[in-house]
């Protein structure tokens, strides 16, 4: 609950919004948490304003340092320029230059270091050991997870009697946050993670009781394409995860023109697995109150439209 105060006033408190479309496709009651709609465009600047919130007056002197391609980027060097700190990103040499820019139109300063994010962030963590900074996470840290757990506060406040949350899961601090915050209120309630088939790490990890890697995931859901969960997350999963579900890139694809087209909602991949998930029916959710998380809508326009094909069009 620390953190729901913490960020009161420093994000957006996004809308949960019901879909009688979707909700008649998919046989509930559907409502969509839209974090596509929060501050930076996701999710993960929740997660960094809570962590920087944290810092000792020490702490902030010296400075943070990350590592990310990603909106994890954007979501601290927004949370630091706020704080009047300073804050160093490490991207892959291939990052792409809109989310450079963007992350330097913050107030980061943005180093290219590696072709791969393990480089990257492995240079990152040196270069917070050399200078005496605190490294930000991107899921594996409690404070981070705290932050995005109020995701989870927000859904049950607005909802009271939702049966399930869908959460998409990458490295699980989402998960593990909104599982947390939202079992806290109501242990009832049943929390899901949704991964993509082909980067299940996750999944894996959850099933097994022990970390599982994937080295080459690859997903049109580009912002969960990490090849483990965090130790932290993975063991929160296991105390407050009821269940899991894998999805196509041909569902995930659909779900993301679904959306555009009859909700008028742009959500990113990572953000559209819950509806894939939910529309194919696998989880007997149908007659219950269940809320998706639309983690985030920081799409490449470009990258996306080429990647569109008729399976991917006749499937939506």
């Amino acid at each position: 609950m620390q953190a729901k105060f913490r960020l009161n006033g420093r994000v957006h408190r996004t809308p949960l919004v019901h879909s009688q479309t979707f909700s008649r496709m998919a046989g509930c009651e559907l409502y969509m948490k839209m974090e596509n709609m929060q501050r930076t465009g996701a999710f993960k600047v929740r997660g960094a304003m809570n962590k920087i919130a944290s810092l000792t007056p020490e702490e902030r002197a010296a400075g943070v340092v990350t590592a990310s391609a990603g909106n994890h980027a954007q979501g601290v060097a927004l949370a630091a320029a706020q704080a009047g700190i300073r804050s160093t990103v490490v991207m892959p040499t291939g990052a792409p230059d809109a989310k450079v820019s963007a992350t330097e139109e913050y107030g980061s300063t943005v180093v290219l270091h590696g072709a791969t994010y393990d480089e990257a962030y492995e240079h990152a963590t040196r270069i917070a050991r050399t200078e005496g900074a605190t490294f930000v996470h991107a899921f594996d840290d409690r404070h981070v997870i705290a932050g995005q757990g109020t995701v989870g506060i927000e859904i049950v406040d607005d909802l009271p009697d939702v049966d399930a949350i869908l959460v998409p899961v990458g490295g699980g601090g989402l998960l593990s946050g909104i599982a947390l915050a939202a079992k806290t209120v109501r242990p009832d309630i049943r929390v899901i993670g949704v991964q993509p088939e082909t980067a299940r790490s996750g999944y894996d990890s959850w099933r097994n009781r022990a970390i599982s890697r994937v080295e080459k995931p690859v997903s049109v859901a580009d912002g969960l394409l990490v090849k483990r969960p965090g130790d932290l997350p993975l063991r929160m999963m296991l105390r407050y995860v009821d269940d899991f579900a894998l999805v196509s890139e041909e569902e995930i694809a659909a779900a993301m023109i679904m959306l555009l087209e009859r909700a008028k909602v742009l959500a990113e991949g990572a953000g559209a697995v819950g509806l894939a998930a939910v529309l194919n029916r696998s989880l007997g959710l149908e007659g219950k109150r269940v809320a998706l998380v639309l983690s985030g809508g920081n799409v490449d326009l470009v990258r996306w439209a080429n990647s569109l094909t008729p399976k991917t069009l006749h499937h939506a």
